[in-house]
């Protein structure tokens, strides 16, 4: 179940209750005449089934209260409620399926965004990962493929693609352009320093067998990408957030750009070519699979579960 809380214009909110009252999955309805300040208004909450949420929204914004009022919706982690029961019954398709666009829509222009959170993530996974690579740690490379925040932007392309939103796909590739631009620099310059302290060599990377697949990309790492792609976003859109930590070990960007950093620094340039090449595959594949994914989940809900039929409230 969702909550939403609704700030709603006095000669709006008649309209805003008719429109409530007429849609599938809508519970625990309380109004609040004038007690909303800012905006100035009446307060309504009422609690919705996951699946009938995209019904209720699209519906409200178009009363215009997304300019005139407010609308936020937060999850609902318990709910004890035989009527709650009923409304998710009688509500098509399943909560766990559901994917509440606009949602989904604000998490993604967030994560596309150029924040230095995003930033200091980036880099202290990069240069994790060139720790990995030069001390031959497995376990430092796993630990960098969590850290790193870049699936967020990739969300954001698929996204975009989507719905031909050509802004929102430059914010993405541009995140993703200058994130790994400044977590690469802030590496080779750090993998420099290193070389020239006499810690590393040009021979620092020999005998790297377990984790040479970085610099090694093949088919297997282009269907894993689209694997990790197709789950990352079932996982956002699902709300199974726990299951991105999966996503991000199951793919090698950021160690990708850790090892082209550290090659860089010693001039390897066979190994700058497969790790950029490698992160290149990871990074289409996820974005190939995650668009494809979106498209399937727009046209079940677009046809079972987005346009809800009008019922009067029990």
């Amino acid at each position: 179940m969702l909550h939403l809380r609704v700030i709603s214009p006095a000669e709006l909110s008649d309209d805003v209750l008719k429109t409530i009252d007429q849609c599938l999955g809508v519970v625990n309805l309380v109004v609040l005449p004038g007690a909303a300040r800012s905006p100035v208004g009446d307060l309504i909450q009422f609690d919705v089934a996951r699946e009938a949420a995209n019904e209720v929204i699209e519906r409200l914004q178009e009363l215009g209260l997304h300019a005139d009022g407010s609308i936020a919706a937060e999850e609902i982690d318990l709910s004890l409620s035989e009527v709650a029961e009923r409304a998710q019954e009688e509500a098509p398709g399943d909560g766990d399926d559901a994917v509440v666009w606009a949602a989904f829509a604000q998490r993604v222009a967030d994560d596309s965004r150029l924040t230095w959170a995003f930033f200091a993530f980036l880099m202290i996974a990069t240069q994790l990962a060139a720790v990995g690579v030069i001390v031959n740690s497995p376990i430092l490379i796993v630990g960098a493929m969590v850290l790193g925040p870049e699936f967020g932007p990739i969300a954001a392309i698929c996204f975009g693609l989507l719905r031909a939103d050509w802004g929102l796909i430059g914010r993405a590739l541009r995140a993703l352009a200058v994130g790994f631009a400044v977590a690469i620099t802030v590496t080779f310059a750090c993998a420099l320093a290193a070389r020239w302290l006499g810690w590393i060599d040009v021979g620092s990377l020999n005998e790297h067998k377990e984790i040479e697949f970085i610099v090694k990309p093949d088919k297997w790492s282009f269907i894993v990408a689209l694997f990790a792609g197709a789950a990352g976003v079932l996982s956002v859109t699902a709300g199974k957030s726990s299951a991105l930590v999966g996503v991000f070990i199951s793919v090698t960007t950021v160690p990708a750009a850790g090892y082209f950093a550290v090659a860089a620094a010693l001039t390897r340039w066979e190994d700058m070519a497969g790790s950029v090449t490698q992160l290149g595959v990871n990074i289409a594949g996820m974005i190939i699979s995650g668009t494809l994914v979106l498209l399937v989940q727009r046209t079940y809900w677009s046809r079972f579960g987005m346009r809800l039929p009008a019922a009067a409230k029990r």
